[in-house]
């Protein structure tokens, strides 16, 4: 399975990272300060980009303290005389070290410029959740950054006490999954101007239906559209025309569509006469005044309750 390979790397170059730091800390500084350059960015970068999900967030916690643990050794820890690197391995760990504190750089920035934002109220109530796939373009968004102009779209998945999405790494049972089944409110007043929710769930990790049959809401505001996939068939209770306030319920977050687990789909774009939504410039989502990365975790106390 592809979520255990994912899994594996991440915990792979969180080990490589503290290696590098421990080993750097066992020789002076003048010959060492490339290992630790590349062991803290490498650091930084998985601590970002990591798949700690897919076992717990909480893992993520846990390998930034074993980090700067391992830092403090630099201090501390008794120092050997040893050759300096050879010409070509200081080259090597300066590269790649400036690779991975650029794409820590892309993290928060993105490559999209100033973006467009839209301010929605959070569509789920109770809880805490979790950011699987979003951010500002390349590289945190690169999926969906290939969809027909999705690159501020964010995936969402629940996450249980323990800090992860599932009972398991990987299940087909979609009742497994924290957010299956949770209640979908409208981020926003506008009038339906989409709503299909009939579609079959598919059970993990097929996705064979394909994008055009994902149970969906569409919301037309003044000057902007919000789009709402992959709920649960048979609980869409909107239907084209009506017209919703910010907290009325729209339907259930289920798997249908092209979805391999199941989760929430949102993304909003600008309101264009005359264009399909989906190609329509799109907004940068903020959840009451602020917006989420990659992997982030959307906690209760900083979010403000959609209204009931």
């Amino acid at each position: 399975m592809f979520i255990y390979v994912l899994l594996l790397l991440t915990f792979a170059l969180a080990l490589l990272s503290i290696f590098f730091v421990f080993r750097a800390s066992g020789r002076g500084l003048q010959h060492s300060w490339s290992v630790l350059l590349l062991g803290l960015s490498l650091g930084v970068f998985i601590y970002l980009y990591g798949t700690w999900i897919y076992l717990t967030v909480d893992a993520k916690w846990g390998f930034g303290i074993c980090l700067l643990l391992t830092l403090l050794g630099v201090l501390f820890r008794k120092k050997k005389d040893k050759p300096a690197p050879r010409t070509w391995r200081y080259v090597g760990n300066v590269f790649f070290s400036a690779l991975f504190i650029t794409l820590s750089i892309l993290y928060f920035t993105g490559t999209t410029g100033k973006a467009r934002t839209i301010d929605l109220a959070f569509p789920l109530k109770t809880g805490r959740y979790f950011v699987l796939q979003g951010g500002k373009g390349l590289p945190t968004n690169l999926f969906h950054f290939s969809l027909r102009g999705a690159i501020y779209a964010m995936d969402i998945v629940k996450l249980k006490p323990d800090g992860s999405r599932a009972n398991k790494i990987f299940s087909p049972k979609l009742e497994d999954y924290e957010i299956f089944g949770d209640t979908l409110y409208s981020p926003c007043d506008g009038r339906i101007a989409k709503a299909v929710g009939d579609d079959p769930d598919n059970i993990p990790p097929n996705m064979a239906r394909g994008p055009h049959n994902t149970n969906q809401v569409l919301i037309e505001t003044e000057n902007s559209y919000v789009f709402l996939a992959h709920l649960k068939q048979g609980s869409v209770i909107v239907k084209e025309g009506d017209i919703v306030k910010q907290g009325d319920p729209l339907g259930c977050v289920g798997n249908s569509g092209f979805s391999s687990e199941p989760h929430l789909h949102i993304q909003a774009h600008v309101k264009v006469p005359g264009e399909p939504w989906f190609r329509s410039p799109p907004r940068y989502i903020h959840f009451n005044g602020r917006g989420y990365l990659l992997y982030e975790v959307i906690r209760p106390q900083r979010v403000e309750m959609v209204k009931k």
